[in-house]
Order: structure tokens, then C-alpha cells, then sequence
């Protein structure tokens, strides 16, 4: 379809609820009426030409009394599709019987099969007649969309002598309009980032980049594509065309079955209308929470594409996740045996409650193919938090850890500013394999595709610029290429970790006597302990000491011949009052051992360093850390590896900045001509006056 019908059908439909729906709905209500209609005229389009077809056999079966299972085997079969209307009503004869439009159009919806019945439903279509009704606005409604100005058929509309008047609108095209639609409500709406559509020239990147470097290897035979945020569709039905059209290419017959899950009910509603129009199982598209109800948890798949919402929250799925209050996960896709943890520890792969984009990834790696010759290959779009949002150890370092130390990245593209509908945040296309080629293995290639675009003529949203076809291309190569350039880098998988290690400085206290810290000795302590008050000025008088270790030795003692027995928090009242931090002071000893003294550590002190995964722990600590607190130690316990990806570090050009000379000559040069303005300014005041 192109732009110019596209932008017809869609103008047509906007002006509709403008022409219609104005005072009766707000407009950010519009598309509570205009969407479920337009799938509905869609649907009603294609069930046209064997309308009476099916009303026959109906009416054999209905006399026959083979009832309703029977009704649902045989009707499909009558309409060519999954789906049919065994209505008297078509959408056009409705507008026959303008007294009893609200009945007939009734019965006309309850004439679909329940396939479509859960359509309406997930559209609560039925919730707006009344209002439809009581404003006067349905027989218009209906009178509008089936215009004969506007064609949702699939075949071309002609005339007498055989023109064709309007072009068909395929399945594809049924779907760009759709999404431009929701678009452009979204946008009355003030939607949030998170609620946009992928534009087809990402999509269409996204298929080059997970099917191209396998297109030799495609068979004959069945292929599995799965969306666990399917929105409406529009990269599951890209993905079957492009794996048809490469393998028509070679000759191989294929079967595409796609797979999809989704939470919003009215673009779920439009993606299983879209199945349903051509002919697919609508029971593989599933409407529900992908990360708290996994539809498809005993499946895998050969190809995997999404754009899940990011910066949205998950906590309303967590109850799904965690084993009740002993928060531990029960769900396996999110914690996992990896190499490097000790016995019967798994890796948490949970990020942050308030962002759950990368819980969509995680799913998606856990429905890799491990033993085909092809595996699995996925391609996803992230915000720029995925790649370095969470420090070591929590669950966004995490799972970047899961994916890099199984080998599954093979690259990471930065895409343009403002490619989206409702953001104009920085975007991140990710392709996995489960399967890599072995040139890449070992291997990450990170692309700076963000000065490849091109401007639109017209804003569309926050969407000001697209890739075009040569963008496209130019990105693919560079993607297949796996060569190092200014706009292509590659590194080693363990370039992109590092070891977070804890880096701890002795405590050193100071221990004196004074009269304030008696005083608060005495308010804060329970009156058995008032006689150890003169054991301390007995002991160490007024004067301060600096090594608290020898302290702590005599007191102890003293107590002991004394007879006065204290518990440990008596000792901590004690050592908290009369002690104080100075770093001139000796080093607290914790404990003395075979291999030497341990310290206790000053956590006020204590700090952490990232060592690179390629460098020794130990040579990084003596040449950064020693040389500056010569007394620190590493706790090898809180060691934890981390992952991260930056953008910036890799592909920042510094730019020279301009010579005082230039600026002096820029400034010289403006004065110089602005001289004389000032004068004028005040003289015409003058004047004025």
C-alpha cells in the first residue's frame, strides 16, 4: 500500500470521529468507538463476498438441528476464514432499517463466532451503544464506514469499466493503519514513552538483522516466531513476509507460525482480528502479562523480535514471581544455575521493580533453541538503562552477565534520536543468538547508528526522522561485515565486565577519659555499670590514648580480677562513648591468625573499585590503590562480577575546542558591526521624548 492511499484510509477514519463523535465523546475517548469500527468494517469487508453462502448453510444446520458445534465446524468453512457471521446483517444492510439500528446492530455483533466475540469484548464495544443510541450517532457511525469513499476490503474497488477506483488493503496495510490510528490517539492522550508502536523502519531493520546472516540456511519446514509484547502485531506479520520472501529466494517451502503475547486488551484485540484475517490459530495469541502469566513456557522458538515497555513498573506481577512472603523466586525463568556460583545458588535475574524491560529479554532467552543447527536469534529494542543501569551483583548486571558469559550477544546498534512515536529517548536494538557463528563467538560488536537517518517532512508524534533504505542497508553491512570502523567497534566478551571489588582501611580509635563523655557515660548506662567508672579513670586517668587495642587488653583484665562481668553490649556502650576516630591513632586488630593480622575495618572508609575482567585484582590494587592509602586491604568475600555497555566511552570524539584567538576575533568582529547601534538606540529615545 502506499503512503498516499495509507494516509487517505487514515484521514478518512480521523475525520469520522471528528465528524461523528465530537460532543458526544472527548477526544481522547474516540478510539473507544473508531478502533473496535474500523476492525469490525475490516472483518465485515472480507465476509462480504460468501455472506450468503453462510447464511444458507446455516440455515441447513440450524433445521437440521446439528447444533452449535456443529454451527463452529462448518461456518469457517463457508466464509474462507476462521472466522464468520451467521447474522442476517452485513454492516451495509443494517443502514436499511434506520428505526432499529440499535437492535440489528446488536444482533449483527452477536452473529460472530466467539473468536471475534472475544475481540469486542477486549474492545468493550458493546459499553458504547447506549451512549451511540442516546445521542443519535449510530446509524451515522455505521453510515460513515461503510462509505463508498473508503475501501477496508482486500480486493480493489472498480468501476463499470473495469478502473480500479480504490486499491485493496492488505493485511499489511490493515495493520499500518491501525497502528497510526493508535498512534495519533495516543498522542491526544499524552501516552507515556513507554506506550508507542515500532515504526516499520525499525521493524524492518530488526528482520534484516535476525534472518540475513541465515538466510543460506533456511530449510524447508516449519519456523516458530514469537512476540511476548505483541502490541498489534506489526513484527510478527514483517517477520513472516521477510522469512517467505528469503526463502521463495532458494526455493524452500516454509511454514511461518507466529506466536504472540500481550497485556493491553485493545491492541491484543487488533492483533488477534489481524491472526484471525489470515487464517492463523487465534489461540497463539495470548492476552495476559508475559512476565507474570507465561503462556508459552513449554515452547521454543526459532525467532524471536519484541519492544517492550521500559520504565514501567512490574510490581503488580511480582506476587506471580516471588514465593510468598519468603520472597524468594519461584519462577525459573528468573533465577538460573550459572557457572561461577557456588553449589545450589542461582543467579537472580530480577532488575529493579520500577523498570521491567528487561524481564521481556530474559523470557525470550529462556525459549532459546539449544540443539538445532540454526538455535534461536532474537532482536529486541531497549532504552539506553539496559546497558549500564545496575550496579555489580543486582539484577540488570546480572542478566548481562547471563547473556554475555553464555556467548548469546552478537551485537548492540544505537539508533537515532527521536525514532519514535512518543519518545525521543535513545534507543538500542540487541540481536542474540543461541547459536553464534564462529567469527563472532568470544565476540560483542557495538554499531553507532545514530547519524543514519533521514528527516521527516512532517513530525509524526515526537517521531521527526526514519531510516531509510539506504539506512537500512548501510547498518545491515556494517552488521555483516563484523569489521572494526569509527562506527562499528568490536570487543571481547570480557571487555565488557569487571570485578567490583571492596576496598576496606583499618578502624583507629583514640580512648580517653573526659568529664562530657562520663556524663554521658552516666545517662546512658544502667546504674550496675556506674563502678566500672572508676575502674576507667583508675586505669587510664584524663590523658588520650591512641592505641585502642592495648585499651581494650588492660580493661578487660582489670574487670576480670575485679570480678565485674559485663556482656557485649556493655562493652560497646562503654567503647562507643569514650572512644573517638583518629587517623593517627593505631589499628583496631580484630583477630590474630596463622597468616597474620586482620584489621577491623572502618566501614566510614571503606570504598569500591571496578578492575577490568582482562586485569590481575591484585596488580590493579598495588598500582591504583596502594600508592594512595598504603593501610588498605580488598574484602575478597564482597567481590562481585558486574556487566556494563557504554555508548558514550566507546564512541566519544572529543572536539577541539576553539582558540582564544578565534573568540577574541569573533567578539572584535561583532562589535565592529554593531558599532554605531547603541548611539542610534538613545538618540531616537531622545528624540521620542
Amino acid at each position: 500500500m502506499n503512503h498516499a492511499t495509507h494516509n487517505t484510509i487514515v484521514n478518512f477514519i480521523w475525520n469520522i470521529a471528528d465528524d461523528v463523535l465530537r460532543d458526544v465523546y472527548v477526544r481522547g475517548k474516540y478510539r473507544d468507538v473508531i478502533l473496535p469500527m474500523t476492525v469490525l468494517r475490516r472483518l465485515d469487508c472480507l465476509l462480504e463476498p460468501t455472506k450468503d453462502k453462510v447464511l444458507e448453510l446455516y440455515q441447513k444446520l440450524e433445521d437440521g438441528n446439528f447444533g452449535d458445534k456443529a454451527v463452529a465446524q462448518q461456518l469457517p468453512r463457508a466464509s474462507g476464514y476462521v472466522f464468520y457471521n451467521k447474522s442476517q446483517f452485513t454492516l451495509k444492510s443494517l443502514l436499511n432499517f434506520p428505526s432499529q439500528i440499535r437492535e440489528n446492530f446488536e444482533n449483527y455483533l452477536d452473529g460472530f463466532s466467539d473468536n471475534v466475540q472475544e475481540i469486542i469484548a477486549k474492545f468493550r464495544f458493546r459499553n458504547q451503544l447506549e451512549t451511540l443510541e442516546e445521542s443519535n450517532r449510530l446509524y451515522s457511525l455505521i453510515n460513515k464506514f461503510t462509505d463508498k469513499e473508503i475501501n477496508l476490503s482486500s480486493e480493489p474497488v472498480k468501476n463499470s469499466a473495469g478502473e480500479i477506483i480504490h486499491e485493496g488493503l492488505s493485511n499489511l496495510g490493515i495493520g499500518s493503519v491501525f497502528e497510526e490510528l493508535i498512534r495519533k490517539f495516543n498522542e491526544e492522550n499524552n501516552e507515556e514513552a513507554g506506550e508507542h508502536f515500532t515504526p516499520r523502519d525499525i521493524i524492518q531493520l530488526m528482520v534484516n538483522l535476525i534472518f540475513l546472516p541465515i538466510e543460506n540456511q533456511i530449510q524447508s519446514g516449519t519456523y516458530l516466531v514469537y512476540d511476548d509484547a505483541c502490541g498489534s502485531g506489526g513484527m510478527l506479520t514483517e517477520s513472516e513476509a521477510f522469512i517467505q520472501e528469503l526463502a521463495e529466494k532458494t526455493g524452500k517451502k516454509v511454514k511461518i507460525e507466529l506466536y504472540g503475547q500481550e497485556v493491553n486488551p485493545e491492541t491484543y484485540a487488533i492483533c488477534k482480528s489481524d491472526m484471525l484475517i489470515k487464517g492463523r490459530d487465534p489461540e497463539k495469541i495470548r492476552f495476559a502479562s508475559t512476565i507474570s502469566n507465561d503462556y508459552f513456557s513449554d515452547m521454543q522458538f526459532d525467532f524471536m523480535l519484541a519492544n517492550p515497555p521500559y520504565g514501567k513498573s512490574w510490581s503488580v506481577d511480582q506476587e506471580a514471581i516471588f514465593d510468598g512472603k519468603k520472597k524468594e523466586v519461584k519462577d525459573p525463568r528468573f533465577a538460573v544455575e550459572h557457572p561461577g556460583l557456588p553449589s545450589g545458588e542461582k543467579l537472580n535475574l530480577l532488575p529493579r521493580s520500577s523498570d521491567g524491560q528487561l524481564l521481556f529479554l530474559v523470557n525470550m532467552l529462556s525459549k532459546m533453541k539449544q540443539s538445532t543447527a540454526l538455535g534461536s536469534r532474537i532482536a529486541i529494542v531497549h532504552n539506553g538503562s539496559a546497558l549500564f543501569t545496575g550496579d555489580a551483583g543486582s539484577g540488570e548486571s546480572n542478566i548481562r552477565r547471563w547473556i554475555i558469559e553464555n556467548d548469546w550477544l552478537e551485537c548492540i546498534i544505537g539508533l537515532p534520536l527521536n525514532m519514535f512515536y512518543n519518545t525521543g529517548i535513545a534507543t538500542y536494538i540487541w540481536v542474540l543468538s543461541s547459536r553464534k557463528p564462529e567469527h563472532r563467538k568470544g565476540k560483542v560488536q557495538l554499531i553507532d547508528g545514530t547519524e543514519w537517518y533521514g528527516k521527516l517532512r512532517k513530525n509524526l508524534g515526537k517521531k521527526n526522522c526514519e531510516l531509510t533504505q539506504a539506512d537500512i542497508k548501510r547498518i545491515t553491512k556494517t552488521f555483516l561485515a563484523f569489521e572494526e570502523t569509527d562506527k562499528s567497534k568490536l570487543f571481547d566478551n570480557e571487555d565488557l565486565g569487571f570485578h567490583k571489588i571492596t576496598v576496606d582501611r583499618p578502624l583507629r580509635l583514640t580512648f580517653q577519659v573526659t568529664p562530657e563523655r562520663v556524663k554521658q557515660f552516666q545517662e546512658a548506662a544502667q546504674p550496675k555499670l556506674y563502678p566500672v567508672l572508676g575502674t576507667l579513670k583508675d586505669l587510664f586517668g584524663s590523658e588520650t590514648h591512641n592505641d585502642f587495642n592495648h585499651v581494650k587488653q588492660v580493661l578487660e583484665k582489670a574487670l576480670k580480677v575485679d570480678e565485674i562481668k559485663l556482656t557485649k553490649s556493655d562493652f560497646k556502650l562503654i567503647y562507643d562513648i569514650f572512644t573517638e576516630k583518629d587517623e593517627t591513632a593505631e589499628p583496631v586488630i580484630k583477630k590474630k591468625t596463622k597468616e597474620g593480622i586482620i584489621y577491623e575495618p572502618d566501614s566510614e572508609l571503606r570504598d569500591t573499585e571496578s578492575v577490568p575482567l582482562k586485569e590481575d585484582i591484585e596488580d590493579y590494587f598495588t598500582r591504583e590503590v596502594l600508592p594512595h592509602v598504603p593501610d588498605a586491604w580488598i574484602d575478597y568475600d564482597k567481590t562481585v562480577r558486574g556487566y556494563e555497555i557504554s555508548f558514550t566511552k566507546y564512541f566519544y570524539q572529543f572536539k577541539q575546542l576553539r582558540s582564544l584567538e578565534e573568540i577574541a576575533a569573533d567578539i572584535l568582529a561583532l562589535e565592529s558591526a554593531t558599532e554605531g547601534v547603541l548611539h542610534q538606540i538613545i538618540a531616537d529615545q531622545e528624540v521620542a521624548e
